[in-house]
C-alpha cells in the first residue's frame, strides 16, 4: 500500500480538521503529492498539491486561504490542513501521487497521479 489517508470526520460548519496521508518513501521522495475529493453525484476535483522535493504548493481556488497543504519529510507524510470548513467541502478526500513535478500555478488533472489512496470521508454539517 503506497497511501493512506486518515483524519476524517463529521464536523460542524466553520470547524477545522486535519487530514494525514502516510505514504510510502518511493511515492514520496521528490514526486507531486495532491489532494483530491469526490463529492456524491459530482467529479472527482483537486483541491491542493504540494511537491516534496521544494514545498511549492497549488490550491484549487474554493479552498485558498481555508486550506493548507504541508510536508513532513521524516515521515513521508502530507497534511491537509481545513479550517473554516463548509457544508460543501463534504467529499470523500483522495491523497494521490504523481511521480513527476507540480505545476506552479495550476493543479495538475487527476490524470497525471498514478498512486490513489483510499480516500477518508469528510462531513460539514
Amino acid at each position: 500500500v503506497q497511501l493512506v489517508e486518515s483524519g476524517g470526520a463529521s464536523v460542524q460548519a466553520g470547524e477545522s480538521l486535519r487530514l494525514s496521508c502516510a505514504a510510502s518513501k518511493y511515492v514520496y521522495d521528490r514526486n507531486c503529492l495532491g489532494w483530491f475529493r469526490q463529492a456524491p453525484g459530482k467529479e472527482r476535483e483537486g483541491v491542493a498539491t504540494i511537491y516534496t522535493g521544494g514545498g511549492v504548493t497549488t490550491y484549487a481556488d474554493s479552498v485558498k486561504g481555508r486550506f493548507t497543504v504541508s510536508q513532513d519529510n521524516a515521515n513521508y507524510t502530507v497534511y491537509l490542513q481545513m479550517n473554516s470548513l463548509k457544508p460543501e467541502d463534504t467529499a470523500m478526500y483522495y491523497c494521490a501521487a504523481a511521480r513527476s513535478y507540480c505545476h506552479s500555478r495550476r493543479l495538475l488533472p487527476a490524470t497525471n497521479f498514478g498512486y490513489w489512496g483510499q480516500g477518508t470521508q469528510v462531513t460539514v454539517s
